[in-house]
C-alpha cells in the first residue's frame, strides 16, 4: 500500500509540474490568450480558464451575462500593475517574489479577487515574520482582511510578549476594539492583572478626550479580582478619569462589593445575549460582568525554577514540587560554555568555537545565544569576537559582560573584558583587568562586578551541615550549567 501511495504521489506530482510548466509557456507565447486584465496604462494577457480556476471572483464574472466586450478587457480600477503582474505570474508559475515591501498589497490584492492560493502565501509569510515592531500592524491587517488565520497568530505573538509590546508607540495608536482583542485573552503573558490596567490608562490618557467614551467597555476586559486588594484601593479607584465617570463608578462599587466577598446575581440578559459575559463559557459565574472574571491569564502561571542547559537541551528543575520541565532543545549550544541570568531575567549562553570564515582579521570567535522561553528556542546574537573559555559571565545596566578568560587558539590568559548591549546588538570592548585570569568566578551584585579567583567552598546554611541526598534523577542534566530563573509552566513539557 505505501509503494502504491508513493507511486501515486509521485504521478501527481509529475502531473503538477507538467501543467505548471505548460501553462507558463503558453503564457510566455502568448498562444491561447482569451482576455486581458487591464491596470491603469498596462494590459496584461491572461488565460479565462486559469483565472476562473484560481478565482470564485472572476469564475463568477466570466460566467455572467455581462457582454463579452468587457470580458475580453477587464478593466480594474484602483489595482498596482505591477502587484497585478506579480499575482498572474505566481498563478501560471507558482513563483512569487514576497518581501516586507510588497506583501501587504499582494495580500489585500489577493483578498480583493477571492484568490486563495496568493492569499495563504501571504499568511504563511507574515506568520514567519512576526516581530515586536510589527505585530500590531499584522493583527490591524488579518482584522481589516477578516483572516482570522493571520490576526490570531499575531495576537497570540502580542499576547505572549505584551509586557515589551504595550510599551511601544504602535500599542497606544490600537483602535478600541484592537486593544479588546488583545486585553481580553486568557493566554495574556502578565504576571500580575496590574500591569494590563496601566497599559489601558496609559493608551487613554494618550488621547483623552476621544477615548474616554470607550473606557467603559474596555474596562470589563480587566479582571480587576486578580489584583491586590491594596492596588485596587490606590491605584483603580483613586484614578482621575475613573473618578469622574459615573458608570465606571457602579462598575467599582461592585468590584469593592466583590472584593469583601460579595458577587452580584447573574444577568439574565447577559444569559441571552452573551454580552458581558466573564470568557462566554457555561456556569453562574460566566453570568457575570466581565470585570469579575478571575480566571487567571496564562502568564500568571511563572515560577522560580533552576535551569540546566547543556548541549543537547535546556531543563528546568522545581525544587519545590521535584519536577522538571522541557524548556528547550539545545542542540547548537556548545558544550564547553557559560550562562546567565539577567535582572530582566533574560537568559544568555556564550561559548565554544565559531569560524566566521568572512572575517579575515579575527575568524575565530564564541557562540552567543538568548533564550526565547516564548518559542522554546535558542536564538543566535552576534557572536563573541573573541573565541576564549575558562571565562566569566556578568550582568550591569542590561548589559553582558564577558571577564578575562584563555584564549582558545593560543592558550593565553587573558585580561581582556567585552560588554554585549542588547540594544545596539554590538559586543565592545571596554577597561581591562589589572591581571590576567582564568577559572574564575564572576559575581554581579548592586550595580557591580565582582572577579573572584581561586577556589569556592561549598555553601550551606550553619544549621545544615549535611546534604540531603539524591532529590530527583534530571534527563539531560550531564555537563549543564545551572541558573535560578523564572519560566511560565504553562508554556513546558513536563519530563
Amino acid at each position: 500500500m505505501d509503494s502504491q501511495r508513493e507511486l501515486a504521489e509521485e504521478l501527481r506530482l509529475y502531473q503538477s509540474t507538467l501543467l505548471q510548466d505548460g501553462l507558463k509557456d503558453l503564457l510566455d507565447e502568448k498562444k491561447f490568450i482569451d482576455c486581458t486584465l487591464k491596470a491603469g496604462d498596462k494590459s496584461l494577457p491572461c488565460h479565462r480558464l486559469i483565472l476562473s480556476a484560481c478565482s470564485p471572483y472572476f469564475r463568477e464574472y466570466f460566467l455572467s451575462e455581462i457582454d463579452e466586450a468587457k470580458k475580453k478587457e477587464v478593466v480594474l480600477d484602483n489595482v498596482d500593475p505591477a502587484i497585478l503582474d506579480l499575482i498572474i505570474k505566481y498563478l501560471y508559475s507558482a513563483s512569487i517574489d514576497l518581501n516586507d515591501g510588497n506583501v501587504q498589497d499582494i495580500f489585500a490584492l489577493a483578498s480583493r479577487f477571492q484568490i486563495p492560493s496568493v492569499f495563504t502565501v501571504c499568511v504563511s509569510y507574515l506568520q514567519k515574520r512576526l516581530a515586536p515592531g510589527n505585530c500590531l500592524a499584522i493583527l490591524r491587517l488579518g482584522l481589516l482582511l477578516d483572516c482570522p488565520r493571520l490576526a490570531i497568530s499575531a495576537r497570540e505573538f502580542v499576547s505572549d510578549r505584551f509586557v515589551q509590546i504595550c510599551k511601544e508607540e504602535d500599542f497606544m495608536q490600537l483602535s478600541p476594539q484592537e486593544l479588546i482583542s488583545v486585553i481580553s485573552n486568557d493566554s495574556l503573558n502578565v504576571e500580575k492583572e496590574e500591569a494590563v490596567f496601566e497599559a489601558v490608562m496609559k493608551w487613554v490618557r494618550t488621547d483623552k478626550e476621544n477615548r474616554v467614551k470607550n473606557l467603559s467597555e474596555v474596562f470589563d476586559c480587566i479582571r480587576f479580582r486578580l489584583m491586590t486588594e491594596k492596588y485596587f484601593k490606590d491605584h483603580v479607584e483613586k484614578d482621575d478619569i475613573i473618578k469622574s465617570n459615573p458608570d465606571l463608578q457602579k462598575k467599582i462599587k461592585v468590584l469593592k462589593d466583590a472584593f469583601a466577598g460579595k458577587l452580584p446575581e447573574p444577568s439574565k440578559n447577559a444569559a441571552k445575549t452573551g454580552a458581558g459575559e466573564v470568557n462566554g463559557d457555561v456556569g453562574d459565574e460566566d453570568l457575570l460582568p466581565g470585570y469579575l472574571n478571575d480566571i487567571p491569564r496564562h502568564g500568571m502561571f511563572v515560577k522560580d525554577l533552576i535551569l540546566l542547559v547543556n548541549d543537547t537541551a535546556a531543563v528546568a528543575y522545581d525544587p519545590t514540587e521535584n519536577e522538571c520541565y522541557l524548556t528547550a532543545l539545545a542542540e547548537q549550544i556548545p558544550r564547553n560554555h557559560s550562562s546567565i541570568v539577567t535582572q530582566q531575567n533574560q537568559i544568555y549562553v556564550v561559548g565554544g568555537l565559531y569560524v566566521d570564515e568572512e572575517n579575515k582579521d579575527q575568524p575565530l570567535q564564541s557562540y552567543f545565544f538568548q533564550l526565547d522561553s516564548i518559542a522554546s528556542e535558542w536564538v543566535g546574537l552576534p557572536p563573541l569576537p573573541s573565541a576564549r573559555c575558562l571565562f566569566g559571565l556578568g550582568e550591569v545596566d542590561d548589559k553582558i559582560y564577558v571577564v578575562a578568560g584563555k584564549d582558545l587558539q593560543t592558550e593565553a590568559s587573558l585580561d581582556s573584558v567585552l560588554c554585549y548591549d542588547p540594544v545596539a546588538a554590538k559586543w565592545n570592548e571596554v577597561k581591562k583587568l589589572p591581571i590576567k585570569v582564568y577559572g574564575h568566578n564572576v559575581i554581579s551584585h548592586k550595580g557591580m562586578i565582582y572577579c573572584l579567583g581561586g577556589k569556592t567552598d561549598d555553601k550551606y546554611e550553619d544549621d545544615k551541615k549535611e546534604w540531603a541526598g539524591m532529590l530527583k534523577e534530571i534527563r539531560y542534566a550531564s555537563g549543564a550549567s545551572c541558573l535560578a530563573t523564572r519560566l511560565n509552566l504553562f508554556k513546558l513539557s513536563k519530563l
